[in-house]
């Protein structure tokens, strides 16, 4: 019995030159952009929201905020282009019930990181209006919002999706074991120590970063090793 050429695609795994390194250089994009978005608010910004007077009022400080929000949808761009390439690398393989938290996890990440920007954004126009009537209290409301958003909800759906792709990366056996018990330990520190220190948002983007590079490394090797194999026949 012979294949069509359709069945015989079907049939051939996953190439290891596309998809992880397209899953890579998303992940590295999306890791880069956010951690410098969320070092320019920290700096900006101050560390008390119920004062938004003095960094609002400062036209340097609300152009560097406005420089780290425009980074914010080219970085969820980026993670939803990774998330994508990381289900796709898992295939048929992948089960439904972690696929679901896994999608859902990722998209609520996006969406509530894409509002805090909308609201910290509409507190920077409203501040650069002469026309301006806001008082001190609609602005404070608005940084609360936007900390309780980036601070709060979106740090626990990073925990919650770091921990679905620790257990399916356990279950695939598609990243090494120390890179799985990091995530462990940042979805971890994500879950209860978030109130530790505002740098804790970091971890996230830290750790996508390394799984990034390992997924490009692994490519890499195995593309080395296809070659090396190609090259002795």
């Amino acid at each position: 019995m012979t294949t069509s050429p359709v069945d015989q695609d079907l049939l051939q795994p996953t190439s290891p030159l596309r998809t992880p390194r397209a899953a890579a250089v998303a992940g590295i994009v999306f890791s880069v952009l956010l951690i410098a978005a969320l070092v320019l608010l920290e700096v900006a910004t101050p560390a008390d929201p119920a004062s938004p007077g003095a960094w609002l009022t400062d036209s340097g400080r609300r152009r560097v905020v406005s420089i780290a929000l425009n980074l914010i949808p080219f970085a969820g761009i980026a993670f939803l282009w990774f998330v994508g390439v990381i289900r796709d690398r898992i295939g048929r393989r992948e089960d439904r019930f972690f696929a679901t938290i896994f999608l859902g996890s990722g998209f609520l990440f996006v969406g509530m990181m894409f509002v805090a920007a909308a609201v910290a954004g509409g507190l920077i126009a409203t501040a650069g209006s002469r026309h301006s009537g806001s008082g001190g209290a609609t602005l404070a409301l608005g940084r609360n919002v936007t900390d309780a958003l980036l601070g709060i909800y979106t740090v626990r759906m990073e925990a919650v999706f770091t921990l679905t792709t620790v257990t399916i990366a356990r279950h695939t056996k598609i990243v090494p074991r120390w890179l799985s018990l990091a995530g462990i330990a940042v979805a971890v520190v994500l879950l209860v120590g978030v109130q530790i220190s505002v740098w804790v948002e970091l971890l996230f983007p830290a750790w996508i970063l390394a799984l990034s590079l390992d997924i490009l490394i692994a490519g890499r090797r195995a593309a080395a090793g296809d070659a090396a194999g190609a090259g002795g026949r």
